[in-house]
């Protein structure tokens, strides 16, 4: 019998352009597999739509709150409808930045160092020695990060204005100067390790991941073997850390510099990674020789309630 694949999408979070990007690459990908889809732009009622719709598989293309912070995850459970990706707590848990950063930590995975404080505290005056880097606690893409350069003389100033839509606490993280390095998790397997080198004058920032020509993705990273070895590792580990199923990416920062620490920093896990045109891990999966249809099936097959 046909497998019936509804390919959740869209949502309200800030990445909802992404999310409706990577749930239509998902949805061909499987039409041309041979599976039967439904795509759904999923709005507040989707569990009322998807208790009617009773699909064999969710494919969870969603990105963001809501989407990839266990929620979705959760009424999934309750429904009792297989889902790819995370669980709920491991969701729950790597969304959460500054959580995770205390799990990884404590599974002796490097992580920066790092203070939550309410945004009104972070605009009154350095809660670190700059450079160092504001971000939102619970959000993907890049939305809200901000850099600090070491002569500023003062914080973000946007941290205070009603303008500032991320919530009233942030993280505040030292800055690691160096090279942006990614590894991607499917299964029991660390897959390559790009190294993201933004095109512009600025970080890998929204655009940078998502305009193209935004970055370069140089695959495999020009490290040492053992530099390499040593992220595949932490990637895996820390994907079992945070109780990750399926596919997932971790960032880091490697400070390669002459005068530098030579560390390699985790940064977080994305549970939810992207699957655009642009996005990291079916690049990386395809250097496996894993092509993207093949990877979307797998992510299909592995799915499962109670993850």
């Amino acid at each position: 019998m046909t497998k019936h694949v509804a390919v959740l999408m869209g949502g309200w979070s800030s990445e909802r352009p992404v999310s409706l990007n990577s749930g239509k690459a998902c949805a061909d990908a499987l039409e041309e597999r041979g599976y039967r889809v439904t795509r759904i732009d999923v709005d507040r009622g989707i569990g009322t739509l998807l208790d009617e719709l009773r699909p064999d598989v969710c494919f969870n293309a969603l990105h963001g709150p809501y989407g990839e912070d266990g929620t979705i995850q959760g009424i999934l459970e309750i429904l009792d409808i297989p889902y790819t990706h995370s669980g709920v707590l491991a969701s729950a848990l790597a969304m959460n930045k500054p959580k995770a950063k205390h799990v990884l930590k404590a599974a002796g995975i490097p992580v920066v160092e790092h203070a939550l404080v309410n945004r009104f505290d972070a605009v009154k005056a350095h809660v670190l020695k700059p450079p160092y880097v504001v971000k939102p606690p619970a959000e993907g893409s890049s939305f809200g990060v901000l850099i600090v350069p070491a002569d500023s003389p003062a914080p973000p100033q946007q941290l205070g204005t009603d303008a500032w839509p991320y919530g009233d606490n942030v993280m505040v993280e030292r800055y690691i100067p160096g090279r942006e390095l990614t590894c991607g998790v499917m299964g029991d397997d660390a897959l390559g390790i790009i190294e993201v080198v933004p095109t512009g004058e600025g970080f890998y920032d929204y655009d940078a991941k998502y305009r193209p020509g935004g970055s370069r993705h140089i695959l495999p990273a020009p490290l040492s073997p053992f530099i390499y070895q040593n992220v595949q590792r932490l990637a895996l580990e820390a994907h079992r850390a945070l109780g990750c199923r399926g596919v997932s990416r971790a960032d880091f920062r490697f400070d390669d510099r002459g005068d530098g620490t030579g560390e390699v920093y985790c940064l977080e896990v994305n549970t939810q990674p992207g699957m655009t045109a642009t996005s990291l891990v079916p690049e990386m999966a395809a250097h496996a020789g894993i092509e993207f249809g093949a990877l979307v099936s797998w992510i299909v097959e592995d799915a499962s309630c109670k993850r």
